[in-house]
Parts: C-alpha cells; structure tokens; sequence
C-alpha cells in the first residue's frame, strides 16, 4: 500500500503543480487512497521531495534532483583539480593537481563524458580511453564547457 500511494504521490507532483500538502492529500483522495496528512508528510520526508519555484512565483512539489546535485559536485571537483589536458591518439591524458586523480576519474566515470570509454587514475595523472581520437577532441571540449560553467 505504501509503495503504491508513494508512486501515486510521485506521478501527481509530476503532472499537477501541487502546492501544499492539502491539496496533495486531496487528490490522492480521488484516485481512491484513504490516507492522513501525518502519513503524507512521512512519505514527503521519505520520497524527499522538495519545493521548488514556479515561474509564476508559487512554490510546487518536485523530486529532489540529486543527479543535477552529484553532477554539480563532480563538476566542482573537475574545476578544481584539472591543470591540463592533451590528446594522444585516443588516449586523453589529463593532469591534475598531485592526489586528486583519482576523485577527478571518478567525476569523469559518473558524468559519463561522450566517448569516453574508461579511465585509470594515478597521483596527478588519468589516462581516459577514448573511442577515437575525433571524440577525444569532443570530449575536451565537454570537460572545459563542463569546468566553465561551474565556475560562473
């Protein structure tokens, strides 16, 4: 039953601009669920849902987007650590700042750079296989784009 009314909940904020937890009760209601506020505010709490502004100034119901808030840390760690990257062939070879290879692979690994088929960290080196040298040269410009934009 909680799985069902939580997959509700989640399919409703994604359809409806739900304000309040009123109104969100409301409409699970309609669709046949007898639940309390109490049990929707847990769900909420455990869905972790958030508010979110609408471009009409109200404030809705949303999924918490941790993929945006993992790809804006991963983002992070690029900026700071990446010192250089060159191509060789279809190995991009980067360097970073001396024991921030690793964490910068793992950034490269979960961000899922195009071509990119995987990487080996060291110290201060990544050694990034690519699929060719022509998505290498893609791909450095995704990293750069990727590093500026954080940094605005």
């Amino acid at each position: 039953m909680k799985k069902n009314r939580q997959e509700a909940i989640i399919e409703l904020i994604q359809k409806y601009p739900i304000e309040t937890q009123e109104e969100l009760l409301s409409r699970l209601h309609k669709l046949g669920f007898q639940t309390t506020q109490a049990t929707i505010s847990r769900d909420i709490r455990e869905l972790e849902l958030t508010k979110v502004p609408t471009s009409d100034g109200k404030q809705t119901y949303s999924l918490l987007d941790r993929e945006n808030k993992a790809g804006k840390k991963y983002q992070r760690i690029l900026s700071e650590a990446i010192l250089s990257m060159e191509l060789a062939e279809n190995m991009l070879v980067i360097k970073t700042i001396s024991g921030m290879a690793m964490a910068s692979a793992a950034a490269l690994d979960a961000i899922e750079i195009t071509g990119m088929v995987g990487t080996i960290a060291g110290d201060d080196t990544i050694m990034c296989v690519m699929k060719d040298r022509s998505v290498g040269k893609t791909a450095i410009a995704e990293i750069k784009q990727l590093i500026k934009n954080i940094e605005k």
